[in-house]
């Protein structure tokens, strides 16, 4: 069986990024031909950290044509969708850790018009998604416990991207099905083999001087282990690169 590369994406994330000079990094995204842009928002609350606004991404949005992947780490997503909506995102995702909030949440950014996603993170039970999955453009797994970049990948975390496929394939559903944090080649390859088709990767791809080879370089081995059959061990078959 063979993945079509085209399936597949690797969407550089802009934390990583050099903070001094973002418009000429959104320039190296649009050169590399990145079809995504992750957007980290943080709030200093859901997580320990601050990131940027809706003015940012509204400045930043004239200069690529990527989808723009907002995440919003916020304990407040619902008084944010409508401002990030306005500034250019394409798609927003928020957390399953809020709980009894999230249904209104989904239905909120659908009324925006925009693509619906939803995230959970490391500790997080795969339980408290399950009843949205009908409603989601894209699952996003986090695979570092979020706040900050430059993280190593949790190996702990392949079974929910597994859980996810498994859902999706019996359920015949469309959903993405996203990873973010510590993705490597090595990581990436990894959760290839475990049902992954989107890889959001920050230090990996913005810390090489190539950042076209380096996601072309991310999307083969994602590509090369897609193909790979569940259960597929490490020893049975290596990542065919590794970081």
């Amino acid at each position: 069986m063979s993945v079509a590369s085209d399936s597949l994406i690797v969407a550089p994330s802009l934390l990583a990024a050099d903070f001094a000079r973002l418009g000429a990094e959104i320039g190296r995204v649009s050169r590399a031909g990145a079809r995504w842009l992750h957007l980290d928002i943080m709030d200093g609350h859901f997580v320990p950290n601050l990131s940027f606004g809706p003015l940012v991404v509204s400045a930043l949005r004239p200069m690529s044509r990527a989808l723009f992947d907002v995440h919003l780490m916020c304990s407040r997503p619902d008084i944010l969708l409508e401002p990030f909506a306005r500034a250019g995102a394409d798609q927003l995702t928020v957390h399953a850790e809020l709980g009894s909030r999230v249904g209104h949440l989904l239905w909120q950014i659908r009324a925006l018009g925009r693509k619906v996603g939803l995230a959970v993170n490391p500790p997080t039970s795969m339980a408290l998604l399950e009843p949205y999955l009908a409603q989601i453009d894209v699952m996003l797994i986090m695979t570092v416990n979020p706040g900050f970049g430059g993280q190593s990948f949790i190996t702990e975390t392949l079974p929910k991207i597994q859980q996810a496929r498994a859902w999706r394939d019996e359920r015949k559903l469309a959903y993405r099905i996203s990873v973010d944090g510590g993705i490597t080649l090595a990581a990436a390859a990894e959760c290839a083999r475990a049902g992954a088709d989107t890889f959001v990767s920050g230090t990996a791809l913005f810390g090489r001087r190539n950042l076209k080879a380096a996601i072309g370089a991310m999307l083969r081995v994602a590509q090369e282990n897609a193909a790979i059959p569940r259960g597929t061990s490490q020893v049975d078959r290596a990542p065919a690169v590794v970081a």
